[in-house]
């Protein structure tokens, strides 16, 4: 064995303010009280660097790195500070960065400007013993493919100027803008490293050998190969991983070269460069590049575990396999520190409880604080659940909703199950599926909805709505966004939903005073809208109705405080369905009968909101008015819930009502909720218009994103669609209720060849778009919590054009899809759960109001 194989670590830690929760540029107050050997000032003043000692053992290493960070942190405590080890501080912003007053800083400053003012970033250095820099450089070029996997291991800078990146590790993307950042390419031996490295001096490119910022090098200062390409690592432990791996990277590339196994062909710079990439982008929880020479993209725990595999022989040569696989696997469990940040973020929606997260753990025990709530050892857990994090432990906001579950046993679960049932077969609890009355299926576990998220919903959906309103009433008056281009003609007035008659509205009518918003969230807390629905959204009802219920069963199950009552939309509705009635006259829901789907809902919607409910036979029109046939009371507004557009609608007897109706809407003598000719706005190719509609109308930028999609009638986007069937989700464009949905990932090769057929045949008739990781929601199966995936469906109810007319109501349907699938509508076995809102401040006093 050539290589000594000792081991060492240089570790950049953050200086925090503990009152501000923010950078504190005061390093040199703080070296100035610590010994200059293991203490050192970095380009930024709010960082200080420690050096190990040389050991020879994992032990001796963690050993070193809780000694230095104690020191540091016991002098910057006496400044008010606390220290963080993580690629970047989740709260940092641009105007942190302070220069350190040397002369090499200052010429690198001069030098490169904006990159070095973006060095607010931190990283962990290990070394391990190379002497012979022949060996080293050799070794570097032949555990070049398994760098990846080290790196999404120390993620740990997914924030960025107060900003969520979507990276796990955007420290890898800042600190590669560097000249001499990433891979050497080929080179024969330390000579040729040498050359390289004079070339690049000489050019004027870096100032000094130190610049050289390779993923691996030999060091500059010590008899070392270091590894440079890691994240800072809060957990000690995560970073004792870290040298395990690598150092057996090294031992093993040594025993290739003892043994006289030649080096493959190297991978080319763009390949590895990707891979690097891919692990920056999604750390653990996505996908990782394998180390074959063409890699394919694996699921990150597969590849993770395939390298510790690999190099068993060799961890067990150096003593420290049982270490490094108990290691990997609570590392693997718990999730990177990206991870653990992001599930920090989304209980309350504020950094600061992120930046205390990293300060808890960089100055705590080596394996991390220690966890109080007993985890669900069989809980099948992964990234994006909302209730349990990767340790299977319940996340706070769940916390006690979990042990009062648990507590109750898979006895007493069963024993509420059967209530839940008798009380919907009492109530008549039903959906219509295919003609047949349906159980509407409800899961015991509530959905938490925390209030800085209903705060974001709120402000991202008003505007939504707003948007397309106002799109309805200019496609069916001025057409101005027509005459300027926005939008191609043949998308609106050929649209599957486009209604000639709907023209005939008055100009000052509200034509989507109810809308429904159909969203997702993703594995990083972060919400999306799926669908847009404006023709009759279904689900108010439902909400109400599984509240109801879930009082009545579980009346025991620990609420939070400020918990929104979803019966206050009841109110609302009728506010909105009478907004635009005359005095003297009365609000009624018109209804397909019972043969409707939701017909419980139609009951439910008129009663609570002191509607008249009435089918077609119960209206005609009189003297310009419509009435009801049987009392003679006179409607002003009419909630529609049918089946059919209403210019088409025909009572029993064949008599054109709806035209009927439609001719007295036309004249101011009754208004519509909604009107016809809606569905131009919400079919699926529109959708994808939306973010336009927001900055033409409103000249504002979407505040909610929407799921890339692509219109297959433009040839480019159908070419490129027809080539990833399987990798997309095809959707017809005028569907609804997931009819005709394909999951090209969880379809088989006849599915996807018979989608193609059909796109082929009929391009504009659909669209595709990404698959979207739904976040998932333990739900109870057989006594047990398993995660499930989840949508919400949300409303927006307006009462005129202004701003402040358009309100989200304090209710949502959470939507359930069955094990194993991503489709959540009941008409596909999808059931829900009632979701908690926990309201924000400014809707608590409204509540109270109410």
């Amino acid at each position: 064995m050539a290589a000594a194989l000792t081991l060492g670590a240089e570790e950049e830690l953050h200086l925090i303010d503990l009152e501000r929760w923010q950078l504190a540029a005061r390093a040199p107050q703080v070296l100035a009280r610590l010994p200059k050997g293991n203490y050192s000032a970095e380009i930024q003043r709010t960082t200080v660097e420690t050096n190990t000692e040389v050991v020879s053992t994992l032990d001796g290493l963690r050993s070193e790195l809780l000694r230095l960070r104690s020191g540091l942190v016991d002098v910057a405590a006496r400044e008010g500070l606390g220290v963080a080890a993580v690629g970047t501080a989740p709260r940092s912003e641009f105007r942190d960065f302070e220069l350190t007053a040397t002369g090499r800083y200052g010429r690198m400053q001069e030098q490169y400007r904006l990159l070095v003012d973006e060095q607010l970033i931190c990283g962990t250095q290990i070394h391990v013993g190379v002497a012979d820099r022949d060996l080293a450089v050799e070794i570097t070029q032949r555990i070049a493919p398994r760098l990846p996997v080290l790196l999404a291991l120390s993620a740990s800078s997914p924030y960025w100027n107060g900003l969520d990146t979507g990276y796990a590790s955007i420290r890898t993307i800042i600190w590669q803008r560097w000249p001499s950042a990433g891979a050497t390419g080929p080179l024969p031996d330390a000579a040729a490293y040498d050359e390289l490295l004079q070339d690049l001096i000489a050019s004027g490119v870096i100032a000094d050998a130190k610049m050289a910022y390779f993923d691996v090098r030999p060091s500059a200062h010590a008899p070392t190969l270091e590894l440079r390409v890691c994240d800072a690592c809060p957990l000690v432990d995560d970073a004792v991983l870290i040298a395990g791996l690598f150092r057996a990277m090294v031992r093993d590339a040594e025993r290739e070269i003892e043994q006289g196994v030649p080096r493959g062909e190297l991978r080319p710079l763009p390949l590895h460069r990707a891979a690097i990439w891919q692990a920056a982008r999604g750390g653990l929880t996505g996908r990782l590049l394998d180390d074959s020479a063409h890699p394919r993209p694996l699921p990150a725990h597969e590849v993770v575990r395939g390298l510790v595999t690999d190099l068993r022989d060799v961890l067990e040569e150096l003593g420290d396999w049982e270490e490094v696989g108990e290691l990997v696997e609570t590392a693997l469990a718990r999730g990177n520190s990206a991870d653990r940040q992001r599930a920090a973020f989304v209980q309350h929606g504020d950094l600061a409880d992120v930046m205390r997260s990293v300060v808890e753990e960089t100055q705590g025990p080596a394996s991390g604080p220690a966890i109080a709530t007993p985890a669900l050892r069989r809980y099948r857990t992964r990234a994006g659940d909302e209730g349990i994090d990767s340790n299977a432990v319940p996340r706070p906001n769940y916390r006690r909703v979990v042990e009062h579950i648990r507590g109750l046993g898979e006895a007493g679960v069963a024993d509420r199950e059967a209530d839940r049932d008798r009380w919907a077969t009492e109530h008549g609890f039903v959906f219509g599926v295919a003609g047949a009355q349906r159980p509407f299926e409800v899961d015991l576990v509530p959905r938490i909805v925390q209030p800085y998220e209903w705060a974001e919903l709120e402000a991202g959906l008003t505007q939504r709505a707003r948007a397309i309103e106002a799109f309805l009433d200019d496609v069916y008056g001025e057409r101005r966004i027509l005459r300027d281009g926005v939008l191609p003609e043949e998308a609106v007035l050929g649209a599957p939903g486009w209604r000639d008659d709907a023209q005939r509205l008055p100009g000052e009518a509200l034509r989507a005073p109810i809308q429904g918003f159909d969203l997702v969230r993703n594995e990083y807390g972060g919400w999306r809208v799926l669908e847009d629905n404006v023709r009759n959204p279904s689900g108010v009802a439902y909400a109400i109705a599984v509240r109801q219920l879930m009082d009545q069963v579980l009346p025991d199950l620990p609420r939070p405080d400020h918990l929104a009552d979803p019966a206050t939309a009841l109110e609302h509705l009728r506010r909105t369905v009478l907004a635009g009635a005359k005095p003297g006259t009365r609000g009624a829901l018109l209804s397909t009968g019972e043969d409707a789907s939701a017909w419980f809902e139609h009951r439910r919607l008129a009663d609570g909101a002191g509607l008249l409910l009435a089918v077609a036979e119960d209206l005609e029109v009189r003297r310009g008015t419509v009435v009801q046939r049987s009392t003679g009371d006179r409607i002003g507004s009419l909630y529609l819930r049918i089946d059919v557009e209403l210019p088409d609608l025909l009572d029993s007897s064949g008599r054109p009502i709806g035209a009927e109706i439609m001719d007295v809407t036309a004249a101011g003598g009754v208004t519509l909720v909604n009107a016809p000719g809606n569905g131009v706005a919400d079919d699926k190719a529109m959708y994808r218009s939306v973010p336009e509609l927001i900055g033409y109308y409103l000249g504002e930028r979407p505040l909610l994103e929407s799921v890339p999609t692509y219109r297959l009638g433009d040839e480019t986007e159908r070419q490129a669609v027809l080539e990833r069937v399987g990798e997309l989700v095809t959707k017809p464009v005028d569907g609804h209720g997931g009819r005709g949905v394909l999951i090209g990932p969880a379809a088989d090769a006849a599915e996807v060849a018979r989608r193609r057929v059909e796109i082929a045949d009929d391009p504009a008739a659909w669209v595709a778009q990404e698959v979207v990781p739904l976040s998932s929601v333990p739900s109870l199966e057989d006594g047990l919590l398993q995660p499930r995936h989840v949508d919400l469906r949300a409303f927006v109810y307006a009462t005129g054009h202004r701003r402040k007319d358009y309100l989200l109501a304090d209710l949502a349907l959470t939507r359930v899809a069955p094990d194993g699938s991503l489709v959540v509508n009941s008409s596909r076995g999808g059931g829900a759960k009632d979701t908690w809102i926990v309201l924000p401040e400014h809707r608590r006093s409204r509540a109270r109001e109410r």
